[in-house]
């Protein structure tokens, strides 16, 4: 009776002990979550003037972005780890660095991927090939560059897919940007007689180059015309010219089609003739007992145009 009696007591100080303690608190603990509520509204604050200020100042909305980002986490992380302080939690605060070095090790290895993305993200927002709205190749991923986040880069691709590229491989994979320099250079082959005059045909194709306006040509950026093939039915003539690529795809797109057209109504108005591949078929039999089987008969007059009496 008296032992239980003494444990009565004994769980009724623990928690009146508890309770006194928990009062003793309060005003910490309140000035602690006044602390967080203050670093995370100020951790904002701090993180949208950054961003603002990178971006005038560079021109870079990715890195000003992520910057952003990475400053509102810090101010969270700093505001979480005071009020623990602040609150009487030291010791809390204290477990949680520990367990988050001896964490950091074994999570190493078992998130070895994201530690490696995060990292790339981190070198790519300082120095990256590319910028945003630039439009990239990416392993086999091509497109428009949406935006850089801490594990991944989003490309928006002419097809409208939605592909996140791991920075991991963005950081470690041939990266072609095809909107830095601004040009590209477009190519085709067309084929005309073996008996027309090869220089004249380039010429030509030279003019109707020149007359269309989307094609460019500086000191830097030169179009020409090369002999390419002797081909079974034609001589192949290739057409190198650069177009602008700040509207990659579809204008450029248009302007190779509005170039092969153009080049081909100059050739056709000047005279030169762009032959179909003749195919020459050979029929070898030895014997002259053995049908061959292939007959030819002459189709119906309807069937050529005549008119039916």
């Amino acid at each position: 009776m008296q032992e239980s009696t003494k444990n009565t007591l004994s769980l009724q100080e623990s928690f009146t002990h508890f309770y006194d303690g928990l009062i003793a608190q309060l005003p910490g603990i309140g000035l602690g979550l006044l602390i967080i509520i203050l670093g995370v509204l100020i951790g904002s604050w701090i993180g949208n003037f950054a961003r603002t200020r990178i971006s005038k100042r560079t021109n870079d909305p990715l890195m000003s972005k992520f910057l952003g980002k990475t400053i509102k986490i810090i101010a969270l992380i700093i505001a979480i780890m005071l009020a623990l302080r602040v609150a009487g939690l030291g010791g809390i605060a204290t477990a949680i660095l520990t367990a988050a070095g001896a964490s950091a090790i074994i999570f190493g290895f078992a998130f070895k991927d994201i530690g490696e993305n995060f990292i790339a993200g981190v070198i790519l927002a300082f120095n990256r090939p590319f910028n945003v709205h630039d439009t990239v190749e990416i392993g086999e991923n091509i497109g428009k560059v949406k935006t850089l986040e801490f594990r991944y880069t989003k490309l928006k691709t002419f097809d409208g897919k939605d592909v996140y590229i791991p920075n991991s491989d963005v950081l470690t994979k041939p990266v072609t940007n095809y909107t830095e320099d601004g040009f590209f250079r477009w190519s085709f082959v067309i084929g005309i007689a073996y008996e027309d005059n090869i220089e004249g045909a380039k010429k030509t194709v030279m003019e109707a180059l020149r007359k269309q306006p989307n094609v460019i040509e500086d000191e830097e950026h030169i179009n020409f015309v090369i002999e390419d093939e002797l081909a079974t039915s034609t001589v192949n003539l290739k057409v190198f010219f650069w177009v602008d690529t700040f509207d990659f795809r579809r204008m450029a797109l248009i302007t190779k089609g509005n170039v092969v057209r153009a080049v081909k109504e100059a050739l056709e108005d000047n005279g030169y003739y762009m032959p179909a591949d003749i195919q020459e078929i050979k029929i070898y039999g030895g014997n002259k007992d053995v049908d061959l089987p292939i007959r030819l008969s002459n189709p119906p007059k309807d069937k050529i145009g005549d008119k039916k009496d």
